[in-house]
């Protein structure tokens, strides 16, 4: 591929995400709008959090009662919010020129939005790094990128849209500090990353996890049949990026800390506050779970389509998961994982007739990545059986990066492991790419902007 079309595949790429994303941000209501509920989620309360910083000019300790969420006697002030203090303090500069709260929600939102289109950047990048053949990068950039869900949660006020653009700083980092070597631009990212996630949604902490085992894994060499640990420059460099993150993230766990008693996650106190203050039909100490039924997990997961539920949200579900795509959508997703799937099965007879040898390290990078993968699933399950039933499938997307390259992988292996046609090669590349881009311009124009355009004009809570 010249350079001159992969300018130009890089500007529709970019464009294409921000025309979408500013159609939904810019159109979406706050408020509730019942009996179909097509605002996102918990947005009205999440935005609280930045208005309070942009009122009062400090962040929450999140005992606040103007914060908590009615029903559930909780505020999203307890949760890791710098997300949060980027929007708010952005709302503040922007107060400057207008204090209408409309324009004020827009700003926030936008933050999002740029968190977006700098994730499809980085994105980019990794796909350079990633795959040789420039089509097949592309289509894990569109696959990544224009997943309906993903392309959502750029749109309007939540922690999960800095914290996907933390989990591809991460695996950027990662990525080139494997191929390259852990230099000072590397470790940025990684470090850039780590705090970010840190800082923003604990879903994604397998990550973390995972930056720390494979940095320290790095230094492990076998040369002249005798294994070596480079422990120097191993403490040289992570003696740097230890300091920098602590220094990033340090701050906000010490001050949860001493708010909530030790309780530096602010879990434990968020759990006291909805006991204290929620109603008693969400509240915890009168919740009927699975696990307080004496429901097995696999019980819970048949009875209610559990992975079913995941599924369809995890692909394409707007407002409250109320606004979905064609059942084509989802039909055809299936098709992707499943052929997807089949490719990376046969990724050991396309390497080994390659001749591609699979060492310790590689492995060892695959394995990190399948964890952090698995892990968002099992959180997931963990909250529904032991909390409430909620399989939303958004809270599966930090995965979304190693599993779209798989996908991509195993749909290059599959082209690979047979020669087929050309035309049939180009055909497959082009599902790739089409199936997501369809499927969000359906979603976003067919289907939501529709019920958005029905409200005439966002709407805030009572009393906003």
């Amino acid at each position: 591929m010249n350079k001159k079309a992969e300018r130009l595949i890089l500007f529709l790429y970019l464009a294409g995400f921000l025309v979408v994303a500013c159609t939904i941000a810019l159109l979406q209501p706050l408020a509730d709008t019942l009996p179909l509920l097509i605002n996102p989620p918990d947005e009205h309360a999440r935005f609280q959090v930045p208005w309070y910083i942009y009122q009062h000019g400090r962040i929450p300790t999140g005992f606040e009662e103007e914060l908590r969420i009615p029903s559930y006697g909780f505020s999203y002030g307890l949760y890791n919010v710098f997300p949060y203090i980027v929007q708010g303090y952005v709302m503040r500069f922007a107060g400057i020129f207008t204090d209408s709260m409309l324009v004020l929600l827009y700003v926030a939102r936008f933050v999002n939005v740029l968190s977006g289109l700098l994730m499809a950047v980085v994105v980019y990048l990794l796909s350079k790094k990633l795959f040789v053949d420039r089509t097949y990068g592309w289509a894990f950039c569109f696959a990544v990128t224009f997943l309906p869900e993903n392309l959502f949660m750029h749109t309007y006020v939540n922690t999960d849209s800095m914290c996907l653009l933390a989990v591809a700083m991460m695996i950027y980092g990662l990525v080139c500090g494997y191929r390259e070597g852990f230099a000072r631009a590397n470790c940025a990212w990684m470090c850039g990353g780590i705090i970010l996630c840190a800082l923003s949604y604990y879903n994604a902490y397998g990550y973390i996890l995972s930056c720390i085992l494979l940095f320290l894994v790095y230094f492990l060499k076998k040369q002249n049949g005798t294994w070596q640990y480079d422990l120097k420059t191993m403490l040289k460099k992570g003696a740097v990026i230890s300091v920098v993150v602590l220094l990033g993230i340090s701050w906000w766990f010490i001050r949860s800390y001493i708010l909530f008693d030790g309780d530096f996650l602010g879990l434990a106190t968020r759990e006291k506050m909805a006991i204290e203050y929620a109603s008693p039909e969400v509240n915890p100490a009168n919740m009927v779970t699975y696990q307080s039924r004496g429901i097995s997990i696999l019980e819970m997961m048949r009875e209610t389509d559990f992975l079913e539920g995941a599924f369809y949200t995890f692909v394409a579900a707007f407002g409250s998961m109320t606004i979905v795509g064609g059942i084509w959508t989802y039909r055809l997703y299936k098709v992707f994982f499943a052929l997807g799937i089949l490719g990376c099965v046969l990724m050991p007879f396309v390497r080994r007739r390659a001749s591609i040898r699979m060492d310790w390290k590689r492995v060892f990078f695959h394995l990190n990545m399948i964890f952090c993968m698995i892990m968002p699933l099992i959180l997931l399950i963990r909250y529904a059986y032991t909390m409430d039933f909620q399989n939303q499938g958004r809270y599966l997307l930090p995965a979304l990066i190693p599993l779209m390259y798989y996908m991509v992988r195993g749909f290059e292996n599959l082209v690979n492991f047979q020669k087929i046609p050309r035309c049939l090669q180009n055909l497959l590349v082009a599902f790739v790419i089409i199936l997501p881009v369809a499927s969000t311009l359906w979603l976003t124009y067919h289907t939501a902007l529709p019920l958005y355009l029905e409200t005439g004009v966002i709407l805030f809570p009572p009393g906003a």
